[in-house]
């Protein structure tokens, strides 16, 4: 194949408009989702090399630089970008819209790709390579680091005009579905579909969520400038309007996969229709108001702080219906088990075990104490891995053979990617939350060297490596999927039913795997599976309270605890394992 042909295959050159600028928008996301995982690599590598040989590995601005690229690199260019290329392609595919303003959506991809190199900064490649320098300020809500004359350590204004293009892209994206919905809404006879009515929600929850960082942004630009002052507080609290809004800008699309992917799968309709729609709503109303629960230690009203705890709580008020009504909607249900089945059931059970630590973290007794510590990096981050990315990775299985026309290339490298994701995923979230435990701050190059902490951090670096290996596996499969994938016959068919097909050439089966009977998962399974949970369970929980026996009795906290998370992380791996292993005795 020529390198004109790679370029087509990659970018689907030779298909209609909405479908080139999607796929862009994928091809660029997935670029800097995977730059963004390096730079995650070179965090986990500095922190294990500290604590296994009291070394570090890269300078120190190579590790703070690390950090920024990652939360930027995956947050923004990759997860933000992906989004917005789902909403626009299920928008007009959905609705059968043709697209206008095209000019519009084709600048804001430009501004959020040029936004990403202007926030890396410049890139020197003699007398060394570095193109850290800016991304080094440890992200820049750090305020006022960065702008003179109130920090030493100054930085280029690229740095926040990169922001700025962000922003940019976020409103005119954001302009370009609502007003295509507009469109829609004086033609539709029927209700918009619950997963767009989500979309839209989020499309909303974006442009209203982005108004603090933006005034933010130009805040700061203006300063540089020398032309007004900066107060850093209250600089904070704008930006942090963006804080809590940009958890669900990320949830609220895996909210919108697991409605048009739960009932697909369980052929069964929606539990609820008014209550998918009441709870989109009531995400819209909530996620926005709660941006001071990451500000609970600045100096602010207590009554302000309490009544931010009590609207956070709020927050899981949909949640509970969403929950509620798509586990209705699966009761009973006869359920091929494929991989857009295994990364739907992921990400609703992740939604759950990081939303707990999510309501703890809303508890600002509890948050005095974990505060800007590892755990709350545990916690946003079982939230990204164990349920957005798990969503969006079911729509991408499916979604990139309804733009393509191909069959994805290996089912077998699905299966390897899924099961080494997920393992890999959750090691790593143990061992962050593990970190947390002993009180180490966020962003702690250094940090005591004992026995119980190397071993959190290196579980961590660990379970980061095997996620990692398997994302890499995904992306060669994407790509033989774009270039050699077989024919995809889905001419014709509705969504629900190219779905269903796209899925079955993913079931376990057509991967050549031989257990018996794992296919399908039916009552009996589900019954002896739910029993073995609660015994494990319980067993846990044993072990935690046994764990804390010595330390009641004045032993040392941090050569305790690392036997008792060995056994937990042991259980939890045999849970995770425990319907293959079912599926294995012909049940």
């Amino acid at each position: 194949m020529s390198l004109k042909d790679l370029v087509i295959s990659l970018f689907q050159l030779d298909k209609d408009w909405t479908t080139r600028i999607v796929m862009a928008m994928l091809v660029m996301g997935v670029i800097w989702g995977l730059l963004g995982v390096i730079d995650s690599l070179m965090v986990r590598i500095q922190e294990s090399t500290w604590g296994t040989y009291g070394v570090l590995a890269m300078t120190s601005q190579e590790y703070y630089a690390g950090i920024t690229l990652h939360a930027e690199r995956d947050l923004f260019g990759f997860a933000e970008q992906v989004e917005f290329a789902l909403f626009i392609y299920f928008t007009i595919k959905l609705l059968n819209l043709q697209p206008r303003a095209k000019w519009l959506l084709n600048t804001a991809f430009i501004a959020i790709n040029i936004s990403m190199m202007f926030m890396e900064g410049p890139i020197v490649v003699f007398p060394t390579f570095n193109d850290n320098y800016f991304s080094a300020t440890d992200w820049y809500y750090i305020s006022p680091m960065g702008i003179p004359p109130y920090s030493e350590y100054v930085v280029s204004p690229l740095f926040f005009i990169g922001w700025l293009l962000l922003d940019a892209f976020t409103y005119m994206a954001s302009v370009w579905i609502i007003y295509h919905c507009y469109i829609a809404s004086k033609s539709l006879k029927e209700k918009l579909p619950v997963a767009l009515v989500f979309f839209l929600m989020n499309t909303l929850l974006y442009a209203i969520g982005y108004s603090g960082v933006t005034a933010a942004d130009i805040w700061d630009i203006l300063a540089y400038a020398g032309i007004v002052g900066l107060n850093p507080i209250a600089n904070q609290i704008a930006f942090w309007i963006f804080g809590h809004a940009v958890v669900y800008m990320a949830w609220l699309p895996a909210v919108a996969a697991l409605y048009l992917l739960i009932p697909t799968l369980a052929n069964k309709p929606l539990y609820s229709d008014r209550m998918a729609r009441i709870s989109a709503l009531l995400y819209l109303i909530f996620s926005n108001n709660v941006p001071v629960h990451h500000l609970y230690m600045v100096n602010l009203p207590v009554a302000i702080k309490v009544l931010q705890e009590i609207l956070t709580y709020a927050v899981v008020v949909p949640s509970m219906m969403t929950f509620l009504n798509l586990w209705a909607t699966a009761k009973g249900a006869q359920v091929n088990f494929n991989v857009i089945t295994a990364f739907v059931a992921t990400s609703f059970a992740g939604a759950i075990a990081a939303g707990v630590t999510g309501i703890a973290n809303a508890t600002i007794a509890f948050d005095s104490i974990v505060h800007n510590s590892m755990w709350v990096v545990g916690h946003f981050h079982a939230m990204i891995l164990l349920s957005i990315v798990p969503a969006a990775m079911a729509v991408l299985y499916f979604m990139i053979p309804m733009m393509t026309g191909r069959q994805w290339y290996s089912s077998k490298m699905a299966w390897i990617h899924y099961i080494g994701y997920t393992i890999g995923a959750s090691i790593l979230i143990i061992g962050f939350e593990m970190i947390g435990f002993y009180g180490v701050v966020r962003r702690a190059e250094i940090y005591p060297r004992v026995p119980g902490l190397v071993f959190a951090e290196n579980l961590a670096t660990a379970g980061a490596l095997i996620a990692e290996i398997a994302t890499l596996v995904w992306f060669v499969n994407l790509v033989a999927t774009l270039v050699k994938g077989r024919t995809a016959r889905l001419e014709g068919l509705s969504l629900g039913q190219l779905i269903n097909t796209v899925a079955m050439s993913l079931d376990w089966s057509s991967a050549g795997f031989k257990l018996n009977n794992f296919n399908k998962i039916g009552k009996t399974m589900n019954s002896k599976a739910l029993g073995a949970y609660w015994a494990l369970g319980i067993i846990g929980a044993l072990i935690i309270v046994i764990s804390t026996i010595p330390l009641a009795l004045g032993g040392d906290m941090y050569n305790a605890m690392p036997w008792a998370w060995i056994i937990l992380l042991t259980l939890g791996i045999i849970l995770i394992s425990y319907p293959v292993l079912k599926g294995a005795k012909s049940l």
